[in-house]
């Protein structure tokens, strides 16, 4: 994807905030005007705090490490989904629990659980079962799925956050802040900018402004991921040729 331009941005509306009354006044250093109620982001700023936003997360992609998504309100959850799926990394956007993060060791539990439901629906003795039984543990294995399906691969706590609506994810926060993880996230005007450590200005409610910006900043996921996958290739080259060296040395002797 191409780097987003001043353009782009005011095209899909990521510079309305919310009505003034509910404003956050440590939002203002975004804010450029008030229109009709209304305040206005400073795209400017938004273009500035992506670009060191997709620096940071490129580093942490590039040393192999996961990010996990976070975007329960309706207008974001398919599209954060489907960039999480694409960039094979974790997310949550049905409910947070409690204690994701902060309490790892039993979600990894109930990853467990889950896993095991899934192979015992594949073996022969699930078919054996009365129909009742059957449908409890489908009905089990699907409403676990529903909560934990998008960190069902997720064996380690992830190295960062990305946060859509920091209001709504105030506990994903704090258990971010807790562990010391680093949260990247869509700062709208009725925020606290300070809650998180790389703030995007931006309106977190306008589908296409969410769109725009979750596949900017998963462009930068994916040039972290190919970046990694090229230094793969050359530290591989290298040992092949430290390798042939050696043999070559001893052929000589």
């Amino acid at each position: 994807m191409a780097k987003l331009e001043y353009k782009d941005l005011l095209d899909a509306g990521v510079h309305f905030g919310h009505l003034t009354r509910k404003w956050d006044p440590r939002m203002s250093p975004y804010i450029f005007m008030e229109r009709n109620g209304i305040h206005i982001i400073d795209l400017n700023k938004t273009l500035v705090c992506l670009d060191e936003a997709s620096n940071a997360i490129k580093q942490i992609v590039r040393s192999g490490k996961k990010v996990m998504f976070v975007a329960t309100k309706k207008q974001a959850k398919d599209l954060v989904a489907a960039e999480a799926k694409r960039l094979n990394m974790p997310f949550v956007t049905e409910r947070w629990l409690g204690g994701m993060m902060t309490n790892f060791a039993t979600i990894r539990k109930s990853l467990k659980k889950m896993s095991g439901l899934d192979k015992l629906m594949k073996e022969e003795a699930y078919k054996n079962l009365a129909k009742k039984e059957r449908l409890m543990v489908s009905r089990q294995k699907d409403k676990m799925e529903d909560v934990l399906g998008g960190i069902a691969d997720l064996s380690r706590l992830p190295a960062a956050l990305f946060i859509v609506d920091i209001k709504r994810e105030h506990i994903a926060i704090a258990e971010a802040k807790k562990l010391g993880i680093p949260v990247f996230a869509l700062v709208d005007t009725n925020s606290n900018p300070n809650e998180v450590d790389f703030p995007i200005p931006a309106n977190d409610d306008a589908f296409k402004s969410v769109s725009l910006l979750v596949k900017a900043f998963g462009a930068a996921i994916e040039e972290g991921l190919s970046e990694r996958k090229k230094d793969k290739e050359e530290a591989k080259l290298s040992e092949e040729e430290e390798a042939k060296k050696a043999v070559d040395a001893e052929t000589k002797e």
